[in-house]
């Protein structure tokens, strides 16, 4: 457990639960307490750079829909109170935006930018292609410290359960022709014309592309973009991967390896070693959708893979 995180929980069962325990002990078991959403402490990966805005001290409170008309307004008044006592707390206004009180239904609906049933424990398939991707690790991360409801635990165990086939299968076709289209294609047509910005927002891509197919294929949600790399070497246990994706981020554009050289869509230059790197990467990548019997056909250019993993209408 990270340090803030555990002085978070130290200030919930310090101070918050006597203070539910005191005002509100006929609802003490209807409160959902913990650390998940935004925030960089919420992912264990706060710093002292990272501590430069929105951090302190304090925690969620989760409450039902029914719950919140019956007593969340008082609740809101007394652990705002019990915050604002508390030395060295360093609450800004967008913090308390972030912890406090608030509904099951609202917490989770606001960090995945749609409607969630969260009553029912549902989540359709047109919410699974609706959803922002990217705040899906928001939702469920950090910890819950208690939560004898169990209905914010029950949603946050839906999405942990990971996206329904059917969207898995798609979003990593989306990803494989991202990839392919970007770095194994278009960043030697943008080089092949000395177009260098061109070529660098290819890399960027196809970057971006390759770290999101890796948590696809691991089962996993990347978090916030800044984040993503840490999270990967976190997930990437044997280190190969993650290397080859600093590796390419690093490496230099080579406009030298270009010259006198046309593009031919059937002969790579590898006297460019961004287009080594890529190549490699995707092997890689290729070896991942083999384990998963995605495929069954071997091929480095990632878009041949793309029609045979979508999912048939």
């Amino acid at each position: 457990m990270n340090n803030v995180m555990e002085k978070n929980r130290r200030f919930y069962e310090k101070y918050v639960a006597e203070m539910i325990h005191e005002k509100f002990g006929e609802y003490e078991d209807r409160i959902a307490v913990g650390i998940v959403g935004e925030g960089s402490d919420c992912f264990g990966y706060d710093d002292e750079i990272s501590r430069d805005h929105d951090f302190g001290t304090g925690v969620c409170l989760w409450l039902s829909d029914e719950d919140m008309d019956r007593f969340g307004h008082l609740l809101s008044i007394a652990y705002n109170e019990l915050v604002n006592l508390q030395e060295h707390s360093y609450y800004t206004d967008r913090l308390r935006e972030r912890r406090g009180v608030s509904t099951i239904h609202n917490f989770y609906s606001d960090i995945l930018h749609i409607d969630c049933d969260t009553k029912h424990c549902i989540m359709r398939e047109e919410d699974w292609q609706n959803l922002d991707h990217s705040c899906l690790k928001t939702a469920v991360n950090g910890e819950v410290f208690r939560d004898d409801l169990g209905q914010f635990t029950a949603f946050r165990n839906l999405l942990l359960a990971y996206y329904p086939d059917k969207i898995w299968k798609t979003r990593i076709a989306q990803q494989l022709h991202t990839y392919a289209s970007s770095l194994q294609v278009n960043y030697s047509r943008c080089m092949s014309r000395n177009d260098i910005v061109a070529a660098e927002i290819c890399r960027s891509k196809g970057i971006c592309s390759a770290m999101e197919l890796f948590f696809l294929l691991k089962r996993e949600y990347p978090p916030y973009y800044k984040w993503t790399y840490r999270a990967l070497c976190d997930l990437d246990t044997e280190g190969v991967f993650s290397t080859k994706i600093q590796e390419l981020a690093q490496e230099r554009l080579n406009t030298d390896a270009w010259i006198d050289t046309r593009y031919n869509p059937n002969r790579l230059n590898y006297k460019d070693h961004i287009v080594s790197l890529s190549e490699e990467i995707a092997s890689l990548l290729e070896e991942m959708l083999q384990e998963k019997n995605l495929i069954r056909i071997r091929s480095r250019y990632l878009e041949i893979h793309v029609n045979a993993i979508l999912p048939k209408p």
